[in-house]
């Protein structure tokens, strides 16, 4: 039973925190804790509303029952690896603009008084555990919910990668990049390169080239159980970028190498609505 829950509403996507304000007082008519958090650091210029009380997320995470996200996809993605490294569920509210992991939208707050009676399941994503070696060194390490995205940067450039599944070279591109990513995030930058949509429950890691410049480079569906391993070939003193969910990126070098693998943790997806994927696709692709 949900009984302690914390609310992260993105102050650039929640305006003057009406939404998260309105939450706050269901889930207090329903006899439920509730903590409030920031999803991330705000920008110092930036002036929180002196009548709400923030509290520190890491501590806060260690007693509670769920985590319930305000704001678009990306919030969603910030707040995974921490809730999902503390065995804790998220619920996404939908104030941005596809929001295709959020399960409610801002005009269905009413739903939740569910979570006061139970009246939920939990959906399992597989993430994806990504390290970036040079020569012995682990010089980068994270876990990821949607996709892990090498690229050339912001320099009009090639950037030639070579793609290895368990040590056997899959592919060898020359393009903006690369994006490897999971089910859950065949919606996100891995479509809008060409990459399929796959079902989130499906089991496989998705490699898509972005913009490649060769006809031969298709996007691949490789299983769940594959390591792939990405590296620059070609590039002489050239680098890449790397980043992780949309994270920080990290400068790849020649010789660096990059291993992508299933990670052990999954996320947790609290649903309130029985609803297909397909009824998600129609909704969202029929209103963007």
């Amino acid at each position: 039973m949900i009984k302690k829950v914390i609310l992260t509403p993105n102050p650039y996507r929640d305006k003057d925190f009406l939404t998260v304000r309105e939450a706050m007082k269901i889930l207090k008519e329903a006899q439920i804790e509730t903590r409030l958090c920031l999803p991330f650091e705000v920008d110092r210029s930036y002036e929180l509303p002196k009548d709400l009380r923030f509290h520190k997320l890491d501590r806060e995470i260690q007693s509670s029952d769920l985590v319930i996200c305000f704001g678009g996809d990306g919030t969603i993605l910030h707040m995974a690896k921490a809730a999902t490294r503390h065995g804790v569920p998220i619920l996404g509210v939908n104030i941005g603009t596809m929001g295709f992991m959020a399960e409610l939208e801002a005009s269905e707050l009413h739903r939740l008084t569910q979570l006061a009676k139970g009246e939920y399941t939990t959906d399992s994503r597989m993430m994806l555990d990504v390290t970036v070696r040079r020569d012995r060194d682990i010089i980068f390490h994270d876990i990821g919910l949607n996709d892990v995205v090498i690229t050339k940067g912001a320099v009009a450039r090639i950037v030639h990668l070579s793609v290895c599944c368990d040590g056997v070279q899959a592919m060898e591109c020359g393009g903006d990049g690369i994006i490897i990513a999971t089910p859950t995030g065949s919606t996100a930058y891995s479509l809008s390169a060409g990459g399929p949509i796959v079902e989130p429950e499906a089991k496989n890691i998705l490699i898509t080239p972005i913009c490649a410049h060769d006809m031969g480079s298709r996007c691949m569906v490789a299983s769940d159980k594959r390591v792939i391993t990405v590296g620059l070939t070609r590039n002489m003193r050239r680098n890449a970028f790397l980043s992780v969910d949309g994270g920080k990126a990290v400068r790849m070098n020649m010789g660096d190498v990059a291993t992508v693998r299933r990670s052990d943790m999954e996320t947790k997806l609290l649903r309130l609505k029985k609803r297909s994927f397909y009824d998600v696709l129609n909704v969202k692709f029929k209103h963007n």
